[in-house]
């Protein structure tokens, strides 16, 4: 979890490559016309953001013996609540990707997205950093975000 341009979705694609986890990516799930607002430069607000967060916690509950790691922004607790409603506790982990805002922004420019690197401050303003999550510095080699999640996925 984190603002745009923190690697979510690069760490996740990793690590579901490496141990096989199914990956889901949080923005396949907004809906056009949320996509199209952010296009637009027009942050989402809670209410837009209910129906997509919703839309991810139904697939969690699916399959949950499946291992998966999701790419999601999930910026505030009352976020992380409704994506980890009615799945167990033990099968959550939070990995909170930090960064710089210079480097932030520097991948959100160089990359092609519906995403604007106008609305990053506006994500920063929403974020509400998690108490109970793995904090990782995303400007550190990819390898190495990995190596520092070994232990906390129980992965050899």
């Amino acid at each position: 979890m984190g603002v745009s341009g923190c690697g979510k979705t690069t760490l996740s694609k990793a690590l579901a490559t490496a141990f096989n986890y199914e990956f889901l990516e949080g923005d396949a799930f907004h809906s056009l016309e949320n996509k199209k607002k952010m296009k637009n430069g027009i942050p989402l607000t809670d209410q837009d953001r209910e129906p997509w967060l919703m839309s991810i916690n139904q697939t969690l509950q699916k399959k949950q013996e499946k291992k998966r790691v999701l790419a999601c922004s999930a910026l505030k607790n009352k976020y992380r609540l409704l994506l980890s409603k009615q799945l167990p506790k033990q099968s959550v982990l939070w990995v909170y990707l930090h960064c710089e805002f210079s480097v932030l922004k520097k991948r959100m420019e160089t990359r092609n997205h519906f995403m604007p690197v106008a609305l990053l401050q506006s994500q920063l303003d929403a974020l509400e950093p998690p108490k109970d999550a793995v904090v990782l510095n995303s400007s550190v080699p990819l390898e190495k975000m990995i190596q520092q999640l070994k232990p906390h996925l129980n992965e050899q």
